[in-house]
């Protein structure tokens, strides 16, 4: 795992993810008859496991991404992201800023894990910048972090594993989470 500095770790309140090229690996599949087949992206399970983990923590993940894109949206759901925004490339500052008003936090407050040209606005604004490792070069150099996991194998969690481990918690969620199941298993078999 990429170590995070623990100072820009720790003021995190909420972490904002792109979804093309960070959530999937950001292919496009068109259909014979010419149109794109707006059905067709690839998430990765690790990644909502990272989500769930953000959530034990008290961090909310929000989604902001410059494609109208219905699996996104479904994938936001299964996950109970309820913050999801899907905007021009243009209009993603002012939806992140829409959503930290809503959350009550600051710029400085928020990470975003991006890997395009169109995520630089957003990047260059909060206080933790981060890039998966298939990012374009000006997207890397913005970044405070680069992970070593390109965009739709596993990012996401790469990125909230190193976070919630600068922030000294991820072995303890771990923990509780492990015993959560156990327990809720030996409630069940009758224990």
């Amino acid at each position: 795992m990429i170590p995070l500095e623990a100072s820009l770790a720790a003021r995190v309140r909420v972490v904002l993810l792109d979804v093309d090229g960070v959530m999937t690996d950001g292919g496009l599949y068109f259909s014979e008859s010419g149109g794109t087949a707006a059905d067709g992206r690839r998430f990765h399970v690790h990644d909502g496991m990272a989500i769930h983990m953000l959530r034990r923590a008290g961090i909310p993940a929000a989604v902001v991404s410059g494609k109208l894109s219905l699996p996104a949206r479904r994938r936001a759901e299964e996950l109970r992201i309820t913050e999801v925004h899907q905007v021009s490339p243009f209009g993603k500052l002012e939806a992140v800023e829409g959503i930290l008003g809503r959350l009550g936090a600051g710029w400085d407050e928020a990470a975003f894990l991006a890997d395009d040209l169109a995520d630089l606005p957003v990047l260059r604004e909060v206080g933790l910048p981060a890039a998966v490792a298939n990012a374009v070069p000006e997207v890397r150099q913005a970044a405070a972090w680069v992970g070593a996991k390109p965009g739709g194998a596993g990012a996401v969690r790469e990125f909230v594993e190193a976070l919630l481990s600068a922030r000294g918690e991820w072995e303890t969620l771990v923990q509780q989470y492990v015993a959560e199941c156990v327990e809720h298993w030996r409630a069940g078999a009758g224990d």
